[in-house]
């Protein structure tokens, strides 16, 4: 019984390390470092009506979108654990603004809010022309049939 275990164990980690692609980790980090080139200087505070879109880069950093053509890039101290795997957020105002310090992301019934701990401005124009660049395929004719088999 316990070889069987040993082996449903084995396919087990081979199955997650064949999931775990540096392909996808490679696109994870490129698309941190779009936002973070496109984010201006902190700011202390930003005005929030309604939340248009988000997509979190990582446990402790999210870009909201309040338009689709104005995006913020918080900070979050100490991390979110659920942000990359909840359906939805929430975010704290006070008076239709957002403030470092104050106001935290919401993600769930079950984890505690997560404070943001910097703001920073998005360029969505220039976040958009480098997430462009990043979708060019990068296309090469392939050789020959008899090219192949002279190999």
């Amino acid at each position: 019984m316990s070889m069987i275990r040993v082996l449903w164990a084995t396919t087990l980690a081979a199955l997650l390390a064949a999931c775990a692609s540096a392909p996808y980790a490679q696109r994870i980090s490129e698309r941190q470092a779009a936002y973070a080139a496109a984010a201006g200087a902190p700011v202390r505070q930003f005005r929030f009506f309604t939340l248009y879109s988000w997509e979190p880069l990582s446990d402790s950093q999210l870009a909201v979108y309040t338009r689709p053509n104005e995006a913020w890039l918080l900070d979050l101290g100490g991390g979110c654990p659920d942000l990359t795997f909840v359906n939805s957020i929430g975010l704290t105002s006070s008076v239709n603004q957002v403030m470092v310090g104050f106001d935290k992301v919401l993600t769930g019934r079950r984890s505690f809010p997560c404070t943001i701990s910097q703001i920073r401005p998005i360029d969505v124009k220039s976040l958009k022309a480098v997430q462009q660049q990043q979708r060019l395929i990068k296309s090469a004719p392939r050789g020959t049939d008899k090219e192949a088999t002279a190999q």
